[in-house]
């Protein structure tokens, strides 16, 4: 059974739709964000980044990131509006988070480079759509989960 080594809660500021995780030391980065962020894709993967589809377009998002030893128990489709996996590799282990511009919080996920698997879910997507255009400040409403483990 597999087990949660870290867990990190962030708030994340979303700008244009959009959020990023990526490499912390980005010169790395064949594709900094936000080149080629692909608006309207939910999960858009790149060697060392990872860029997020919010429903709402300027906001504060609460996210929660969660490292594991495993592969973790299987989620019930039901309890996300929007959800999706895929296979992620980075090159230092340590992750900037990227909104209207890089965040003082970074998301540790390892001492070293690695392959990693990454199963990402969101809900309050409905009401942050609703609420960002109707009132225009949202502050937790839209929620994210993620969870990373090593790609065997």
């Amino acid at each position: 059974m597999s087990q949660l080594v870290r867990q990190q809660k962030l708030q994340v500021r979303v700008a244009y739709h959009s959020f990023a995780l990526q490499d912390s030391d980005d010169m790395s980065l064949a594709v900094p964000y936000p080149d080629e962020n692909e608006f309207g894709k939910f999960l858009n993967v790149f060697p060392g980044r990872l860029d997020f589809h919010s429903a709402g377009h300027t906001h504060t998002a609460a996210m929660t990131v969660e490292v594991w030893d495993g592969r973790p128990d299987e989620w019930a489709d039901a309890d996300w509006e929007a959800h999706e996996e895929a296979r992620f590799e980075t090159a230092c282990g340590e992750l900037a988070v990227w909104g209207m511009q890089r965040a003082d919080e970074v998301v540790f996920l390892g001492p070293t480079s690695g392959r990693w698997r990454v199963r990402v879910g969101s809900k309050g997507r409905a009401e942050v759509e609703r609420v960002t255009e109707d009132v225009g400040v949202a502050n937790g409403v839209e929620r994210w989960l993620l969870q990373f483990y090593p790609d065997a």
